[in-house]
């Protein structure tokens, strides 16, 4: 499994990659505003995240037609190499993303809740399919099974014709909340996990681990 960070924030980005964890970088219009972000400064924030990270960094389309979303996906895209465009399941984004996918331009489909917008996203030409879990956890469903009928659904076909370059597409487990979701989404067989960084710290940490560490600086202490 890869990881992606979630996030906006230059200085998390820096600091996950100096860890040798993260394998790209998902933001989105919310995330951007959480840091300040302003509208005319986002390609350049953009580009800042993509000097930083060399895997694939995803920024979301804010347009709602499919016209829009390609101009936006295009202009995203010249960005730099590494820049994914996110455009939400819905049917103008369904139609912006096979429109990019003749252009070369890979589309992360973002707020995917289900098997069968998932198909459509992979037919359509998506490179990432971004199934959520914590939404589904917040109305008390159970996000991980739907994200294991994805990723099941997908691996039963292929669908490198409809891709950029035909590449396989990739599942990115989303809306991750804990150390947990990502181990379960890693025994399902999600291609990635994109998670903020409080969870990639929660990751590393284990109390055996720190119980561990102390017995052995105790013990290092007698011997000096």
């Amino acid at each position: 499994m890869k990881f992606f960070l979630d996030t906006a924030d230059l200085a998390e980005i820096e600091e996950a990659a100096s860890w040798g964890a993260i394998a790209g970088v998902t933001t989105n219009p919310t995330l951007y505003a959480k840091i300040g972000g302003k509208l005319d400064e986002f390609h350049a924030h953009i580009k800042r995240i993509c000097d930083i990270v060399d895997g694939p960094v995803s920024a979301e389309s804010v347009a709602m037609t499919r016209d829009e979303i390609v101009r936006d996906g295009l202009e995203l895209a010249e960005i730099a190499p590494n820049v994914v465009v996110k455009v939400p399941t819905m049917v103008e984004g369904l139609a912006a993303t096979k429109e990019l996918a003749k252009h070369g331009v890979p589309v992360n489909m973002t707020l995917c809740f289900s098997v069968p917008q998932a198909l459509l996203a992979a037919r359509a030409g998506a490179r990432y399919i971004s199934p959520f879990i914590g939404r589904f956890d917040d109305i008390s469903d159970d996000g991980l099974a739907q994200v294991e009928n994805i990723v099941d659904a997908i691996n039963n076909y292929d669908f490198t014709a409809h891709t950029v370059k035909g590449e396989q597409i990739e599942i990115i487990a989303a809306s991750v909340r804990s150390a947990n979701h990502v181990t379960q989404c890693a025994l399902m067989g999600a291609d990635i996990a994109t998670v903020p960084f409080g969870v990639l710290k929660k990751m590393v940490q284990h109390p055996l681990t720190d119980a561990g560490l102390e017995s052995f600086m105790k013990d290092w202490e007698k011997v000096q």
